[in-house]
Order: C-alpha cells, then structure tokens, then sequence
C-alpha cells in the first residue's frame, strides 16, 4: 500500500478520473492520502486519512511518503487567510487549515521536499478558549466566501467543507458530507436547548442536503450563496435579507461539550 501527502495549495479531488468529471472534495497542503488504484500515467485514486473520502486526483498533485509520516498527526495548521510558505525553494500560497506535516521550529517536510513557514500557526492541542469560542471565531473569518460545490479553502466552500474546516480549526474531527455528519454527534433534542457551536441539518424529501453552524442567539452561520449569517427557527433558516424561509430544520447535533 502506498501512502502520500498533498503538496499543492489546493487539490481537486474528482468523483471520476477526468478533469471533466465533477469536483467532489478538496484536499489542503498537507493532507495525508492512502493510494487505492492508479488509473493510466495521471490517474490515482486516494483515500483521505483525515475523514476516509475517497476520490480521484492526478499525481501530480501528491508526493509519495513512508506510511510512517502519513500517519503522523499534523498538529499545527496554518492560521492566516492565505499563507506564504517557502517549499522546495519556490514561494507558495497555501489556504487557511492546512495542514503543517512534520513542522517544527518554522522548518517541515514533505518526504524529501522541504518548506518554511513562518506566519502565524494554529496548535489544536494548545487552545485556551472554549471549543464554542474557537467554532465561532473561526467561522465568522469565512464570512462572504462563495459557495464552490466540492470547495474547502477561503476561495470556495461548500456548507459541509465549512463545517470541516472551522471544526478542523477548532481540533474537532468531522466527516465530510452533511449525511455522514449529521450520523456523527449526540442528538440536541430542539433548538431551545442548542448552544454555540452545534451543527444544524436541514433536509428535503426527509434527505440531508444542507448543515451550518449554530451561533446562539436564533443565528446560524452557513454556506448558501456564499457563507452568511442567517435566522434559524424551529422550522428552519429565514434569509435575514428577504426574510423568507430557505431551509426546513431536520435535526441539530453537539460534538463537543
């Protein structure tokens, strides 16, 4: 089995392998994959080992490591909209919540290929504000980022792709889909009980199809448009700009206390 680590700002991962074929997800810098198949000289199917997405991307976009080092948690990731590293001698811009693999002291590696960063960074094992806090904070920085089906970076984000990333953020792990996410959790029996930071599914023909991020206070942060910030009730998001109801609430969700 071969394993790698995305060395490119942003890859699109692909339901199908060419390019023509719909984005399904994107992995950061940084992100650690196991190689499933290869398909031809361009083609490989990867499985993400942060949430076990699976999907299609071209070599070019990886670079193969020991399964040691893709194994090895990054638990420093960056923390500026768009970061400035120095890889393999060449400057690169890479997204907010990407990972630093095998980062110390400003210095990582990716296999043999060497990086430099030293902008601001998170520590998700050494935050000192509550884990609602960060969610919060984390999630307002997104605000008016476009809507990109399959998108995770601050220049295109789906609703699941927000809720991962500003959770990632926040060093809580969640899958990636709505559906997947909303099988995670403990169930918040109604909205009068949910508190900052819990997750909202809404649903159509009794299928999840949406998820944003409870702020308390009837607010709920999402990725509709563009990420914004809107009412929610008991029965669903109210757009505060036309005030009419555009999501019918199925469930909420806490996946921390």
């Amino acid at each position: 089995m071969e394993y790698a680590i995305i060395s490119v700002p942003a890859a699109p991962v692909r339901r199908k392998p060419s390019h023509r074929k719909e984005m399904t997800n994107q992995l950061l810098f940084g992100d650690a994959v196991r190689i499933l198949k290869r398909k031809g000289k361009r083609w490989v199917k990867v499985e993400s080992l942060y949430d076990g997405y699976k999907g299609w991307v071209t070599n070019h976009l990886i670079t193969i490591v020991k399964k040691k080092k893709a194994l090895q948690p990054s638990i420093y990731l960056t923390g500026e909209i768009i970061n400035t590293i120095n890889f393999n001698g060449f400057i690169m811009h890479i997204p907010l919540g990407a990972c630093l693999p095998d980062f110390e002291n400003n210095v990582g590696a990716i296999g043999s290929l060497k990086y430099e960063h030293s902008g601001k960074t998170i520590c998700v094992t050494e935050q000192n504000i509550s884990k609602g806090e960060l969610v919060e904070k984390n999630s307002k920085q997104w605000l008016n980022v476009p809507y990109l089906w399959g998108g995770k970076t601050i220049l295109g984000v789906d609703c699941s792709g927000f809720a991962q990333m500003v959770f990632k953020m926040a060093g809580v792990a969640v899958l990636r889909d709505a559906r997947q996410q909303a099988e995670q959790g403990k169930l918040v029996p109604n909205l009068v009980e949910a508190q900052r930071g819990d997750l909202a599914f809404f649903d159509d023909k009794d299928e999840i199809v949406h998820v944003g991020i409870f702020l308390g206070e009837s607010k709920i942060i999402h990725a509709a448009g563009m990420v914004r910030i809107d009412t929610i009730t008991e029965k669903g998001i109210v757009n505060t700009d036309t005030g009419k109801q555009t999501h019918q609430l199925k469930i909420i969700k806490r996946y921390f206390i």
